[in-house]
């Protein structure tokens, strides 16, 4: 059980009365939050606990929910835009309320179904959430070492490649030339520590570094051809870019695997394609 009521967060709270528009429930201190009766159940009785999320109504007043939102507060979310307005944008957080950027915390264009990387937190003057893209990320201490394996979450796209959050926290990059597979703005992948810079940022790999992945090169082009009816339009002379969106490797490997393939009598490769042997 809570000893006070955290916006923003799972709380674990006490029912403590019923009313017309829903049940009360208590943290240790006293203080009460209404679950309204749309979330309630049969199995909610008085003195029972109950883990709920905390946010604001259209009055600023807490509520209760027993929804799950995309993210808590103080966390690292990509959201779809639902609404805009000359103040504002709202962005849909899985709840019936949603969350709300100020356009003082907006770096970018805000478009609806945009997907925006943004920061939930508590707004110090209304004390209730909101969403900002002008979030500071913390400079990595000495305790992470190469490959270990981190979260991602891509922001943005810059000229060299494409920053990341790392563990909800940290600023890191992946560079253009080292990616071989899609990369999406919000989607969250795991990924792992390439090097940790003077300045506090982390440089960031998809793939272990040092580690070939080149026998499993094969089986990936035999598993996309088994989807696609055993045939694609691909041979050596193919373009770099449309192997990498393809089969999310370099030209090299791509090369390197058919090779394997045709010597191990997997594929026949034509002039235009490849075509797997069944």
């Amino acid at each position: 059980m809570n000893k006070k009521i955290n916006l923003g967060e799972i709380n674990t709270l006490k029912v403590s009365r019923v009313s017309e528009p829903g049940l009360y429930l208590k943290a240790a201190d006293e203080e009460e939050v209404l679950l309204p009766n749309a979330y309630i159940t049969k199995e909610m009785q008085i003195d029972s606990l109950i883990e709920v999320f905390i946010y604001t109504d259209s009055e600023d007043r807490l509520v209760a929910t027993t929804l799950k939102p995309y993210g808590y507060k103080n966390d690292f979310v990509a959201l779809e835009v639902i609404d805009t307005a000359k103040f504002g944008a709202f962005l849909d957080m899985g709840l019936p309320k949603d969350l709300l950027v100020p356009k003082n915390r907006q770096k970018s264009t805000f478009n609806i179904s945009d997907k925006k990387v943004v920061q939930i937190v508590e707004d110090e003057k209304t004390h209730r959430l909101i969403g900002t893209e002008k979030f500071k990320l913390e400079k990595a201490d000495k305790s992470f070492a190469q490959n270990e394996e981190v979260e991602i979450i891509p922001f943005i796209k810059t000229p060299l490649g494409f920053k990341v959050i790392v563990n909800n926290k940290y600023e890191g990059l992946i560079y253009h030339n080292e990616i071989f597979e899609k990369i999406q703005i919000g989607d969250k992948k795991r990924a792992y520590i390439k090097l940790l810079r003077e300045d506090g940022k982390i440089d960031i790999s998809l793939q272990k570094i040092g580690v070939k992945d080149t026998e499993d090169n094969p089986n990936k082009i035999l598993t996309i051809l088994e989807s696609n009816s055993g045939e694609l339009n691909f041979t050596y002379k193919s373009e770099a870019d449309e192997i990498k969106e393809t089969f999310a490797m370099s030209k090299k490997a791509f090369k390197a695997a058919l090779t394997k393939l045709i010597n191990d009598k997997k594929i026949v490769l034509s002039e235009t394609s490849i075509k797997a042997i069944r």
